[in-house]
């Protein structure tokens, strides 16, 4: 059961950790001054929605996310939004296999070639189906993890006395709720793409509360350090540089390595979500289907998404919140179906 909760925690922390949250972009966008008590908050309503959304894919032992957005919000408006995932996890996947070009592009190697290579990965990812993901995320999670929290912990150990802990003042509280909402229709969709998955309720409780922890826990590391170096942040496109500034060159080596393994993990749970989506209607292997959804997403890569991604993005915050609220109520609002079969 141990094993079982670690293995769905690090695939929790996979799909949180992208490329904007490691990079520290996100974290600075959201919190930031006066945001102790709302990473604190985060931390609380992710983890809750993490159990909720890990017990209804329980309970109806789901392989996609359809059963459980028609259980949260109703038939008739699960199917707008379900066009709305599918666009959503196209688009930040298409971005990340642009990004993934475009990392390994600053160490010249030619921009399609990393492209490609991202792809192949994924590809050969999904020769496992669903224990491909698993183990993918339980081996390269932790690895990730270390680099980021030993990169934070040190600076933090040099930067003690410029650290600005404010446990006074907590104006961006709101911040918690929409920086949860960011993160969950990605959960949504690989979450109850496992439900089949889970053995145990014992799973869930240390996969919801153990990702909640890790996250919170970094995230308040995280953005203490960004807020003592807050006047150079603007001069890096990545906040993360700014803290590693000091670093030697290898350090700075390392973590492009791991903004890369960030934009994976990304990509892998967003082509997850959707070949997952459609593998009881389209029956064919989990990795012949991410090559079909792969080549379909390759020419769109050398597009401009400032476009598209300025019309999705505002309705992903609306969908996002909505589905956020539906998450917080349904245990209230199914109390006692809640407590009787989970």
């Amino acid at each position: 059961m141990v094993r079982a909760g670690f293995q769905w925690m690090f695939l929790i922390l996979g799909t949180v950790i992208g490329a904007g949250y490691a990079s520290g972009r996100e974290l600075w966008q959201f919190f930031g001054q006066e945001s102790v008590l709302a990473i604190i908050l985060f931390s609380l309503l992710f983890s809750f929605c993490c159990y909720v959304i890990m017990s209804m894919s329980f309970q109806e032992k789901t392989i996609h996310y359809r059963p459980i957005l028609e259980k949260l919000i109703g038939s008739r408006l699960t199917t707008v939004f379900d066009l709305l995932i599918i666009l959503y996890l196209f688009s930040t996947t298409v971005v990340m296999l642009a990004g993934g070009g475009a990392t390994l592009h600053t160490f010249r190697i030619p921009y399609w070639f990393g492209v490609v290579f991202i792809m192949a990965l994924l590809i050969l990812l999904f020769f496992w189906d669903v224990e491909g993901m698993i183990s993918m995320n339980a081996f390269v999670i932790p690895i990730l993890v270390i680099l980021l929290v030993f990169v934070l912990f040190v600076f933090t150990k040099h930067h003690m006395d410029e650290l600005p802990f404010d446990f006074r003042h907590h104006a961006n509280w709101p911040s918690a709720f929409t920086f949860t909402a960011l993160n969950i229709l990605p959960l949504v969709a690989v979450l109850s793409a496992v439900g089949n998955q889970i053995q145990r309720k014992g799973e869930i409780l240390i996969a919801s509360i153990g990702s909640g922890v890790i996250l919170g826990g970094i995230s308040l590391l995280y953005n203490q350090s960004l807020l003592s170096i807050a006047n150079e942040i603007v001069l890096y496109e990545i906040p993360l540089f700014a803290i590693l500034k000091h670093y030697p060159y290898f350090w700075v080596l390392i973590m492009s390595v791991l903004l890369w393994i960030a934009i994976y993990t990304t990509a892998a749970s967003g082509v997850f979500g959707i070949i997952s989506r459609f593998r009881k209607t389209v029956n064919l292997p989990l990795w012949l289907m991410s090559t079909i959804l792969l080549l379909i997403m390759m020419p769109m890569t050398s597009f401009g998404f400032s476009t598209l991604i300025a019309i999705l993005y505002p309705i992903y915050g609306i969908l996002n919140l909505y589905i956020l609220a539906a998450i917080l109520l349904y245990p209230f609002m199914n109390k006692k179906k809640y407590q009787g079969t989970l």
